[in-house]
């Protein structure tokens, strides 16, 4: 090579080392701070799946109490609203027998005094017939926390700004019709 060349090598050199040092520690360093957003990145995935897997196991526990057998300290919403189902059916039959028989009176007129005692007592029956509301009451607010807890956990679990599902039609005429076609 001719000095000249040797010069512009030299020199070349001497420009480019620089910004090949520079683009080196440009790369290495972006390279590291990929390196920490992989790894946190991994242990978010992580915490996310610690977490979710956590929550759904609490989802499995509280849904394996609603559907289990109850023990002396715990019911299920299952069986809380099938006790609801019975007393109200008992509850209405013992208010329909009761109604009937005073009517069975009004119609024959007796006026006796065992027939008017016996009336007293169906008019006590329904009275006490009418007790099932304290007890089903206390047993359907059971359930529906129970189920509250349940939607909590669900909601808890879906991404925020998911849309909520749409509700079902309610019928407010289904309740007479029921009673209706007890009653007819």
């Amino acid at each position: 090579m001719t000095p000249t060349q040797t010069d512009l090598g030299t020199a070349i050199q001497t420009e480019v080392a620089p910004l090949f040092e520079n683009l080196q520690k440009f790369v290495d360093r972006r390279i590291a701070e990929l390196s920490m957003e992989i790894h946190a990145t991994v242990q978010l995935v992580d915490y996310s799946e610690t977490n979710l897997s956590g929550q759904l196991g609490r989802m499995q526990e509280q849904i394996a109490n609603l559907i289990s057998m109850p023990n002396a300290a715990t019911r299920n919403s299952g069986l809380e609203l099938e006790a609801v189902v019975q007393a109200t059916e008992t509850a209405a039959n013992r208010i329909m027998e009761a109604a009937e028989a005073i009517g069975d009176w009004l119609r024959t007129g007796a006026r006796d005094v065992e027939s008017v005692e016996a009336v007293a007592q169906k008019v006590n029956a329904i009275f006490e017939a009418c007790t099932f509301q304290d007890i089903t009451s206390q047993r359907i607010r059971r359930a529906i926390e129970h189920l509250q807890q349940v939607e909590t956990m669900l909601t808890d679990l879906a991404p925020p700004g998911t849309p909520a599902l749409p509700e079902a039609p309610i019928n407010p005429d289904l309740a007479q019709d029921d009673v209706d076609r007890m009653f007819g």
